[in-house]
This record gives structure tokens, C-alpha cells and sequence, in this order.
């Protein structure tokens, strides 16, 4: 059987397999055994590297043991997003939806769009990213619960604000462990001095950018740019030329970058002097933020790249 592409749908019981220019559809187990007889059949058809890639698309945590196995066996795997096959099946002219179906879609995608192979985070990296997923839940709560204080009857103010210290404790406890999981990395020590060291990057921001963003200092600029959604898109028809505009990337590294770039162009020389360049040149706020989000983006990512320290001025 030739096998070039193979698409696996991943739910929490069951991985959906298969494959082009031949097709085989098939259903595993997603538990230990199963994902060993997956393992086993891709090796089988696999002897000379035929299989070009593997796609999955990213389920909320049900993809990582499959996705993990696969990519220590060696096979190319890329983990994609949902809306974007979706989007892709939609194109196609697939409007239905079934393990099986998706399954061939994942496979037609694999084929034609053949989505960028990348690294998966190691066991290091997807323990801190765990941690960092739990103090996120936490600060929604904390938020949620701030936000019920203001028309709670009195018999439940107690109870909230008990809640919220409890809340507050946690996060600050999170936080502890979290940096001195980072500061006693050899991997990731350095990586937090360097991004310190920029104003405008505080602590949330490291552990989002490291948490969330492994390929720092791993892509150029505007492959970065483009994963985090800070590159502008053009919207032009015919003479018309419409307003750039950005979409899609990682949208919590974005919140934080943004967060990050706000504060820097307070605090941040090099940043603000960029600000106010754009600024004196008409540009909107939204914009002018948004460019300075990506000329900091692009700062963090050379630093991390080449070691550099933070120099109190920017790049060309």
C-alpha cells in the first residue's frame, strides 16, 4: 500500500486513521495499547520514510500522547488548528462531520496545504506549560469572582472574598513554583535574564512567551510575527487598497504582547521613541501599537536567537 499522508481525528476514545494516495481507514484505541498498534501499522507502512507527514489537529490535551509517541518514533507530525482544516473542508465542499470523515479530511490537508513540521515541546516544556495553563484558569476565576462581589447580596460577600484570598494565594503560589522552575533551568535561566531585561517585560510575560512561544528564537521575523498574529495582512481589490489588518496566531502570547507593549511605551525609551515616530506620522493608536507589538515581537525573538543582552535601542 503507498502511503504518502496520513490524517488521524483524535477524540477521547478513539483515533480515526487515513491515509493518501491510498486510503485506509481505520480506528485505534486512544490509550497505551492502542496508540502502540497505531505506532505499529505506520512503521509497517513506513519502511523506506515513505510517509511525508502526519496531521492531527489540536483537541485540548487529547492529541498529546498520540502526537508525543508519534513524534519519538520519529514520523513527521504536525499538529494543526481546527478552524483551519475546517476551514480547508468547507472549501472542499465537505459540510458533513464524522471521526471518519474528518479523518480523510486531515489526510486531503496533509496532502495539499502540507502544514510545516514542527518540533513538540519536550516533557520540561509541557509540564511547564501545564502549570502555566492552571494559573490561567485561576486568574479567570479570581476575575469571575471580582466581578460577582458588586451585586452579590450581603450573605454571600463573605464567602467571595474568602474565595478571592484563597484565589490570590494559589496564583502567588503558582508563581513561585513557575520561576523557580525557570531560574533553575539550565535550558531556560538565560532565556528569563535576557527577556527581564527589556522594560516593559514582566513576569507574566516571561512565562507566557516562554510557556507559549518555544519557537523564540527559533523562526525569523516574519515567521514569528505571523505565529503570534502580529503580521499585517492586505486587504486590496483592483485600485482599491484597504487597511492592513492582523487575524489569527497565538491568542494569548498577542494579549500578553500587548499588555507588554503598552507598559513599554511607557517605560520603554527605544519602544515609546518608535511610538512617537508613528504617532507624529498620523498613524492611528491601534495601529501604531500594533506596530510597535511586532517591532518588540522581533526584538525578544533576536535576543533569544543570538544571546544577546537588551541594548536600550532598537534595530533598523
Amino acid at each position: 500500500m503507498d502511503i504518502k499522508v496520513v490524517g488521524i481525528d483524535v477524540s477521547k476514545n478513539t483515533l480515526d486513521l487515513d491515509s493518501l494516495p491510498d486510503s485506509a481507514s481505520l480506528q485505534f484505541i486512544n490509550d497505551e495499547a492502542g496508540i502502540a498498534s497505531l505506532l505499529a501499522y505506520l512503521a509497517e507502512h513506513n519502511d523506506e520514510g515513505q510517509i511525508d507527514r502526519i496531521v492531527l489537529e489540536a483537541t485540548g490535551g487529547y492529541e498529546t500522547s498520540v502526537s508525543i509517541a508519534l513524534a519519538g518514533a520519529g514520523l513527521p507530525v504536525a499538529v494543526v488548528n481546527p478552524k483551519q482544516v475546517r476551514d480547508f473542508a468547507k472549501a472542499c465542499g465537505i459540510l458533513a462531520k464524522t471521526d471518519r470523515l474528518d479523518a480523510r479530511v486531515l489526510a486531503r490537508f496533509a496532502q495539499q496545504i502540507r502544514p510545516p513540521v514542527r518540533p513538540l515541546p519536550d516533557e520540561a516544556q509541557r509540564e511547564f506549560a501545564d502549570l502555566l495553563d492552571r494559573r490561567s484558569q485561576l486568574v479567570v476565576m479570581r476575575a469571575q469572582e471580582k466581578a460577582r462581589v458588586a451585586t452579590a447580596p450581603p450573605l454571600a460577600i463573605k464567602s467571595l472574598k474568602e474565595h478571592i484570598e484563597w484565589l490570590d494565594a494559589r496564583i502567588k503560589s503558582l508563581d513561585i513554583d513557575m520561576t523557580h522552575k525557570l531560574r533553575t533551568s539550565d535550558v531556560w535561566k538565560h532565556k528569563v535574564e535576557l527577556l527581564s531585561s527589556v522594560p516593559g517585560i514582566g513576569k507574566v510575560s516571561v512565562f507566557t512567551l516562554l510557556g507559549r512561544l518555544p519557537e523564540l528564537g527559533k523562526l525569523n521575523r516574519q515567521q514569528i510575527a505571523a505565529l503570534v498574529g502580529v503580521a499585517p495582512f492586505n486587504d486590496d481589490s483592483g485600485k482599491r487598497r484597504g487597511q492592513r489588518y492582523i487575524r489569527g496566531g497565538r491568542a494569548e502570547v498577542r494579549n500578553v504582547l500587548y499588555m507588554a507593549t503598552v507598559t513599554a511605551i511607557r517605560h520603554n525609551p527605544a519602544i515609546r521613541s518608535f511610538y512617537e515616530r508613528l504617532s507624529l506620522t498620523g498613524k492611528p493608536f491601534k495601529l501604531a501599537v500594533t506596530a510597535c507589538m511586532r517591532k518588540l515581537l522581533t526584538v525578544l525573538n533576536t535576543m533569544a536567537k543570538t544571546g544577546q543582552p537588551w541594548e536600550n535601542k532598537l534595530p533598523a
